[in-house]
């Protein structure tokens, strides 16, 4: 058997042509990787061979059988099949010589193409700041593809004499294969057994390889298949010598056996490698067990397909390959397929986007350059995810103010398990939360709180509570309590059950406004003393460990508002100007509740203070920016303030706390003290002592939507209607339903880290050409190098002496 190996690898680059097809390769994969801006990984701009590795399948359909395309239909066409036989040696032991022959001229081929990563180590900004784990993970899966694209052309040889029909049957085969079976289970009857059908293809398995995680599946998968090829040549070659009969069985045999050990239910719990420096591949505990758990399918349509621009690509790319992941541990099917929301005509696209906007999925408006200058053009990064009976939105875009675009959609990627965890803990959940905002104090109507309670529909029932005709057992039914923006002051019965909802381990978030103020009473009135509204709630907040002060926050980091400049021809000059009492909030914490967040909108936002309270923790959350001020009563405020030049020494002081997140076992407020008026029944609040947690806010505000005053529709929570600006009010209401109703361990997965690798721009500035030279011409000159030197030794050593 070695010396077929020896003899297949000779007989090879004993001829020009042999170089010649791998040079053909190499020349190919180099200008696609180099120089087409469409798959460049210089265009893509990041340190990643990402490009290579997804073209590498196709162009190797062509390179393979191009090498083995005369290992048998050569030797039967040369008349040297019969005489290797003669020479005691099996057809079992000639088609594994062949193969492994082969497979070493395939490995040989690419040897070259490691200069690609080798560039990218010098181009990546810093220098070496690849993910070489993921790499070699990559060529893993590319070794693997390879062998069995040998082991398939190696079968196609053995069916014709003719070298050129081995080659297109081969080109065939590979191609069916590897592509095939994907799209067959497209089809629309087909769809039920989607995923089942794409297993028997390579692709589903190579990309799970390519992306840098060595499942032993996808490994078992590729050896089987290599094997079920290798079978069929020596039962092919072996047809003159053993019956048709014995030879179909040990064909069935095999194919049965391969096909019992790539089932799901085989491959499943077998072990996998992830490659990838930061094992962005590697799912938490948190996650396997929540996928474990689940009883019904689920399909996930994402609306990221078409010409996207390359962050955006790379965000749809990951988000696939977080799908894989999580169906890789998921014991039901997890199914998925892309959407492009702007295929279509003009009227479709615009049916389409207005469908997906009502059901509260907002595009991003990117500006493109196009023939006629700049044009917006609408992405929309979300997903859907659903189990047949109800559905959740994800959005997977996670903007930041005054982050590049490339940390943005970084910043996305490592937010991605977190998203989709989310989402299917919502759909797995058994019974739906309550979750209650309270009434009769003055709060919010529900067209004010209309896209806050919209935005729970998915994680629980949502409705409004009135805590004064509310029972026990009305309370013990209650998840989540929401007290946003009252106005009117709270009875001690109130109170009362609050504290025993606190006591009973549940969850509250306090959205109070300490001061009122209004931007249509400054409207109307042009100032406003600042007057303090008494809700009768400071000893209840006092004794669970937070103080609400009685102020106001002036920040430079603010939003803007309206306001008239001037006449012209007697129509009045309206421009923005910034209002200090409309903070954006820009958190800083390291929490995973706010991490990489955006700005949150607040409107006439106090301070807040925390008290000690043994056994309760506290965690700072949001704070004002570090150039701000405080304003307390008697003082006033007016919409001329706006005219006046802030002073940079009075708006310079640390950043105020304005949200606190507290856990633990809180005392309540009616200890010792006799059961208030209204209690008919009153409880031993002393005997119930659960954890309970609660967020507690100095602004009602930042709950609230705008309302549209021309058809009294509600605009998105967080949406600045002036500036036209979406801000992370909505996220941050999210993140604090997932917290505060489900265990830490879901809001953790917000902690992982994903480095972002960029390709340094000023270099490739200066020196694009020299790189794309280097790698699209060094790789052939070293080849033809190799070749002539060679042929030269061929030549020296058969040369006939004189």
């Amino acid at each position: 058997m070695y010396s077929i190996f020896k003899k297949e690898i000779a007989n090879y680059f004993n001829a020009y042509t042999g170089f010649l097809a791998i040079a053909l390769f190499l020349l190919i994969t180099g200008l696609l990787c180099w120089i087409f801006p469409n798959t460049s990984i210089l265009e893509a701009g990041y340190a990643s061979m990402d490009s290579f590795f997804n073209l590498a399948p196709y162009v190797l359909m062509f390179l393979i059988p191009a090498i083995a395309m005369r290992s048998i239909a050569g030797e039967q066409a040369d008349g040297t099949y019969e005489l290797l036989l003669s020479r005691s040696i099996s057809i079992q032991q000639l088609v594994v010589g062949k193969f492994l022959g082969a497979s070493a001229i395939f490995i040989l081929a690419l040897i070259p193409t490691l200069l690609y990563p080798i560039s990218l180590y010098f181009l990546a900004n810093p220098v070496g700041n690849i993910d070489t784990g993921a790499i070699i993970g990559s060529y893993i899966g590319l070794l693997f593809l390879g062998l069995s694209y040998t082991a398939i052309a190696i079968f196609c040889s053995s069916l014709s004499k003719n070298s050129i029909v081995a080659f297109l049957l081969a080109v065939f085969a590979c191609f069916f294969v590897y592509y095939a079976f994907d799209a067959i289970s497209q089809f629309s009857s087909l769809l039920p057994y989607e995923q089942g059908i794409k297993r028997f293809g390579i692709q589903e398995h190579y990309l799970n390889i390519s992306r840098g995680v060595l499942s032993a599946g996808d490994l078992l998968y590729f050896i089987s298949l290599s094997l079920v090829f290798l079978v069929f040549t020596i039962g092919h070659l072996r047809r003159h010598y053993t019956p048709i009969r014995k030879t179909m069985l040990r064909y069935a045999l095999v194919v049965l056996a391969v096909l019992i050990v790539n089932q799901p239910f085989v491959t499943r719990n077998l072990g996998r490698l992830d490659f990838t420096a930061d094992k962005r591949f590697t799912l938490s505990d948190s996650s396997k067990e929540l996928l474990k758990s689940l009883k019904k399918d689920i399909q996930v349509t994402v609306f990221l397909d078409g010409d996207l621009p390359n962050g955006f690509n790379r965000l749809k790319e990951a988000s696939l390959d977080m799908l894989t992941n999580l169906r890789a541990f998921a014991n039901v099917n997890i199914s998925y397929n892309t959407i492009d929301p702007l295929e279509g005509s003009e009227q479709e696209r615009q049916e389409f986007s207005n469908a997906l906007v009502q059901r509260g999925l907002y595009p991003t408006n990117l500006s493109v350059k196009n023939e006629g200058g700049l044009s917006q053009k609408p992405i929309f990064p979300w997903a859907i995810i659903g189990d047949g009976k109800q559905e959740v939105a994800i959005n997977l875009l996670q903007t930041k103010m005054g982050l590049p675009p490339e940390e943005v959609l970084n910043n996305s990627v490592q937010n991605l398990e977190y998203a989709f965890a989310s989402a299917i803990k919502k759909l797995n959940a058994g019974s739906m939360p309550f979750i209650g905002f309270t009434e009769g104090h003055g709060e919010p109507s529900d067209l004010q709180l209309y896209d806050a309670m919209q935005s729970l529909a998915s994680t629980g029932q949502v409705g409004r509570v009135n805590l004064d005709s509310m029972s026990y057992a009305s309370l013990d039914q209650l998840s989540l309590l929401i007290i946003a923006k009252p106005q009117l002051p709270f009875s001690e019965a109130d109170k009362y059950k609050i504290d025993y909802f606190v006591r009973r381990g549940g969850r509250l978030i306090w959205a109070i406004d300490p001061i009122d103020a209004s931007l249509d009473h400054l409207r109307k009135m042009g100032s406003q003393p600042l007057v303090t509204q008494q809700l009768n709630l400071d000893d209840q907040l006092f004794t669970y460990g937070v103080r609400i002060n009685y102020d106001l926050i002036a920040d430079l980091n603010c939003g803007q508002i309206p306001v008239t400049v001037g006449q012209l021809s007697g129509q009045p000059q309206i421009e923005l100007a910034p209002w200090y009492f409309f903070p954006i909030l820009v958190p800083t914490s390291k929490a995973a509740l706010v991490k990489n967040l955006d700005g949150i909108r607040t409107e006439f936002i106090s301070s807040l203070d925390t008290l000690t309270s043994p056994g309760i923790k506290k965690e700072i959350l949001l704070t004002s920016s570090p150039f701000s001020r405080l304003l307390t009563p008697p003082n006033q405020i007016g919409l001329d303030m706006i005219d006046e030049q802030p002073d940079p020494q009075k708006f310079k002081s640390k950043p105020i706390p304005v949200a606190v997140m507290l856990e633990g076992n809180f005392p309540y407020l009616y200890k010792d003290r006799p059961t208030p008026t209204g209690i008919a029944e009153p409880r031993d609040l002393n005997q119930l002592s659960k954890p309970a947690k609660m967020f507690v806010i100095s602004d009602g505000d930042w709950l609230i939507n705008a309302i549209n005053q021309s058809d009294q529709s509600p605009f998105p929570l967080g949406w600045d209607r002036y500036t036209q600006q979406q801000f992370a009010n909505k996220t941050l209401l999210s993140n604090l339903t997932d917290y505060l109703l489900y265990d830490e361990s879901l809001i953790a997965l917000r902690n992982r880290e994903v480095k972002l690798r960029l390709l340094d721009q000023a270099s490739l500035k200066t020196n694009k050409v020299f790189w794309q030279l280097t790698n699209v011409a060094a790789p052939i000159l070293i080849l033809l190098i190799i070749a002539f030197l060679q042929q030269l030794a061929r030549k020296h050593r058969y040369a006939k002496r004189a």
